[in-house]
C-alpha cells in the first residue's frame, strides 16, 4: 500500500496543493506529475546537478529531496526564467558565450548560476566555481560557463 501526504508548495510562482507519495522525489514530482521537464533527471544520486532547482532561494539537487520535504517551500525551475519567447538574461548570456553544447546540464547549471547571482551580483571566479561545483558538464570544460556567468552584468 502506497502512503501519500498532502503538501502545499509554490512552484514557479503558483501555489499548489498536491497529494504525493512519501517516496516520490521532487524531480519526479516536477517531471512526471507537473510536466516541468526542463529539470533534467540524470544520475539520481546528487552527483551530476542536472536536476538543480532553487528551493527557498538555494540551489538543491531535486533528486535528493523528497517531495514531502518540500512542503511549504518555494521552488523555482528553469521554466520560471523565460518570459514567453524572451529569455532570462542568464539564459541569454549562456547562449552568447557558447556555454551550452548538448544542453543536458544547462538547466541545472543555469539554476545554480541564478542561485548565486540572486545573492552576489558580481561574483569572482572562486565564487562562481563554488556555486557550480555540484554541476557536471561533459561538453564545455567549464571555461565558457564561468565566462558567461562573469559577463552577465556587462551585457
Amino acid at each position: 500500500m502506497e502512503h501519500t501526504r498532502n503538501v502545499g508548495l509554490t512552484i514557479n510562482g503558483e501555489f499548489l496543493e498536491l497529494s504525493v507519495s512519501n517516496h516520490k522525489t521532487l524531480v519526479d514530482l516536477l517531471r512526471e506529475d507537473l510536466q516541468l521537464i526542463g529539470t533534467k533527471k540524470g544520475c539520481g544520486t546528487g552527483d551530476c546537478g542536472a536536476c538543480t532547482v532553487l528551493m527557498d532561494g538555494k540551489a538543491v539537487n531535486s533528486c535528493l529531496v523528497l517531495a514531502v520535504e518540500a512542503d511549504g517551500a518555494v521552488i523555482e525551475t528553469i521554466e520560471s526564467l523565460a518570459d514567453g519567447p524572451t529569455l532570462n538574461p542568464i539564459q541569454q548570456v549562456f547562449i552568447d558565450h557558447g556555454a551550452v553544447q548538448c544542453g543536458f546540464c544547462s538547466s541545472g547549471m543555469i539554476m545554480s548560476a541564478k542561485g548565486l547571482l540572486d545573492h552576489i551580483t558580481n561574483p569572482d571566479d572562486g565564487q562562481i566555481r563554488t556555486a557550480i561545483s555540484g554541476n557536471l558538464c561533459r561538453c564545455t570544460g567549464y571555461a565558457k560557463i564561468i565566462e558567461a556567468i562573469k559577463n552577465l552584468n556587462s551585457q
